[in-house]
């Protein structure tokens, strides 16, 4: 197969979750749903949005070693199926949803962390769907063994 265009993931997933928490950050501001989160779990939210970051930077020197393309609008050289891939297929989204919850608990905003729910939703229609079409199609039995042996999300 030849192989220009990748997944055809046409909207960076990144930007999907980051305009969920924008309209998770907007509805606190026009409707608050105030929570009280102490301290400790404060500080743990920040905690899970420095871990998130830094796995994050961690998986894109992974890609880089493996020479392949972390984002999934270009074409892939090999499926990633060793560390944080040994346990979910997509353990990047998985990330952003943890920054997005430890930005929730840091701020204390309860939309902001309800904002992970239509960010999943819409992340499996407009990346995860079509990178698992792609991905079947480009590297057949491989992908489809590693598909039954790692769930999705965890």
């Amino acid at each position: 197969m030849v192989d220009e265009k990748g997944a055809g993931v046409r909207i960076p997933p990144p930007v999907v979750y980051i305009f969920f928490m924008l309209i998770g950050v907007g509805l606190d501001l026009v409707l608050p749903l105030n929570i009280t989160v102490p301290k400790l779990v404060s500080f743990l939210g920040i905690g899970l949005t420095v871990l998130g970051i830094v796995t994050l930077l961690y998986l894109a020197k992974q890609f880089k070693r493996a020479n392949t393309h972390i984002e999934p609008w270009k074409p892939t050289s090999t499926i990633m199926t060793g560390g944080f891939y040994a346990y979910s297929r997509n353990p990047i989204y998985l990330i952003f949803c943890t920054i997005t919850i430890g930005l929730g608990l840091f701020f204390s905003q309860l939309w902001l962390l309800l904002s992970v729910l239509p960010s999943c939703l819409s992340i499996y229609y407009i990346a995860i769907k079509p990178e698992e079409a792609y991905l079947a199609d480009k590297f057949g039995d491989e992908y489809l063994s590693y598909k039954k042996r790692v769930r999705r999300w965890l």
